[in-house]
C-alpha cells in the first residue's frame, strides 16, 4: 500500500466514490469525528446534498460529469482553505478521478466497491427500480476507479460501523503527515 504526504498547508479531500447505494454516505458520516481528531477541521458533503443546494434536476451522463467537476472545484476551494473534506459522490469518471489528482494536492481517492446487482437485490436505493435511464451502472457505464488510494469491498455483511472502523484504519495506514 502506497503511503500519501499531506501538505500541513492545505486541508485533505477524502473523496469516496462508488454505485449509489453502496454505503459512501453513511460511511462518511461514520469517520467524520476520527477524521477531526487526527486531521483537524472537517466538513462532510454529498453529491446528494450540493443537487439539492443548487437543484441540479439533470441525470444525463454529460450533465453528471459537469456537476461533478463542479463538486471537485469547490472540494478545492476548501481544501485550499486549510479544511478537510469527506466527499460522498457517485463520480464514476476517469476524467474526473484524473483531474482531482492532478488539481487537488492532499486528494485521497476512496472507492466503496460492491457488487451493483447485490444493490438492487436487497433495495438499498429505490432509484434503481423507479427510473428506467441515466442510472450509473445500469445504462450509464461506470468508469470504475483505476488508481483508489483505497478500496473498501462492501457486501453488506458488515455492519456500517464495522466497515467506517476498516477505513479509517486504512486511512491511517496510508497517510503520512
Amino acid at each position: 500500500m502506497k503511503k500519501i504526504r499531506i501538505s500541513k498547508k492545505k486541508g485533505i479531500l477524502f473523496w469516496i466514490t462508488g454505485f449509489s447505494g453502496s454505503g459512501k454516505t453513511a460511511i462518511a458520516k461514520k469517520i467524520k469525528s476520527e477524521i477531526i481528531k487526527s486531521y483537524g477541521p472537517t466538513i462532510l458533503i454529498s453529491g446528494d446534498n450540493l443537487r439539492k443546494i443548487f437543484s441540479f434536476k439533470k441525470y444525463s451522463k454529460n450533465e453528471r460529469l459537469k456537476n461533478a467537476l463542479k463538486f471537485s472545484k469547490l472540494c478545492r476551494f476548501i481544501t485550499d482553505q486549510k479544511i478537510n473534506v469527506i466527499f460522498a459522490v457517485v463520480g464514476l469518471f476517469h476524467k474526473l478521478h484524473q483531474k482531482n489528482r492532478q488539481n487537488i494536492q492532499n486528494y485521497i481517492e476512496i472507492y466503496i466497491k460492491t457488487d451493483l446487482s447485490n444493490i438492487i437485490k436487497i433495495g438499498k436505493k429505490k432509484l434503481y427500480k423507479k427510473y428506467n435511464k441515466n442510472i450509473v451502472g445500469k445504462d450509464i457505464p461506470a468508469e470504475l476507479p483505476k488508481f483508489p488510494d483505497i478500496i473498501l469491498n462492501n457486501k453488506f455483511d458488515r455492519s456500517i460501523n464495522v466497515l467506517s472502523i476498516q477505513l479509517f484504519k486504512k486511512i491511517k495506514e496510508i497517510v503520512k503527515n
